[in-house]
């Protein structure tokens, strides 16, 4: 006979959000679901650390930008030294410069903070049976970068300082996309390329796009096409 849904114990778990109104909501709408229990809530990842140490949770819902130390760094810590405690990410951004680190840093679950309490739970019951708990909006992504062509190599050595994706950026200017189509192709943020762009003519000295193309090709960024 197997163990009835009623006799399972709860999961313990560990709120960590620097947004005290999100983490108190959090922390009540979790109170009022069957399944889990919150045994501690934290204001940053240095504490959510702490508090993985003290208390042993099952699962951390783990916001990502937070103070100290962000929600990557803490998944990869709690990762590290407490591989018995899983963490699903539970945060505003679903870009790929939040979601992939926070994969890699060992999250198995990865929700916005759009997703409804069942959501939650079921995210939270997926990742402690070895399962993964990801969105549908986030598994959709997955597999749209599962199936894109692998981005062009960046430069092994990049001139004056550039960042592999500040050159990855200035190769696509020199082919003539806008930021809103770089965006795109990038998965970014325009702000996001924007500031790449700001960085690389600060490193280089250019002024404007033409001198980046200019630029692009005399450094063998990019090559003319053959005749």
């Amino acid at each position: 006979m197997t163990e009835s849904e009623g006799d399972r114990k709860p999961a313990r778990v560990v709120v960590a959000d620097d947004q005290t109104v999100v983490r108190e909501g959090i922390v009540m709408l979790l109170g009022l679901l069957p399944g889990v229990e919150v045994v501690g809530s934290a204001g940053d990842g240095e504490e959510a650390v702490r508090l993985v140490e003290e208390l042993a949770p099952d699962v951390v819902l783990m916001d990502l930008r937070m103070p100290r130390c962000d929600g990557v760094e803490a998944t990869r810590r709690i990762r590290s030294a407490y591989p018995g405690t899983q963490v699903v990410v539970l945060t505003t951004y679903a870009d790929d410069e939040s979601l992939f680190p926070a994969l890699h840093a060992g999250a198995r679950g990865y929700l916005t903070k759009d997703a409804g309490g069942d959501e939650i739970v079921r995210a939270v019951e997926s990742v402690l049976s070895g399962d993964a708990g990801l969105s549908p909006s986030v598994q959709r992504r997955l597999l749209e970068r599962l199936s894109e062509p692998k981005p062009r190599p960046a430069p092994t050595e990049a001139p004056d300082g550039l960042t592999a994706r500040e050159s990855e950026v200035l190769v696509l200017i020199a082919e003539g996309l806008s930021n809103q189509e770089i965006a795109r192709r990038l998965h970014v943020s325009t702000a996001t390329v924007k500031t790449h762009i700001n960085n690389l003519f600060a490193k280089t000295g250019l002024k404007d796009r033409a001198q980046a193309v200019r630029y692009a090709y005399a450094k063998g960024l990019v090559r003319p096409p053959a005749e």
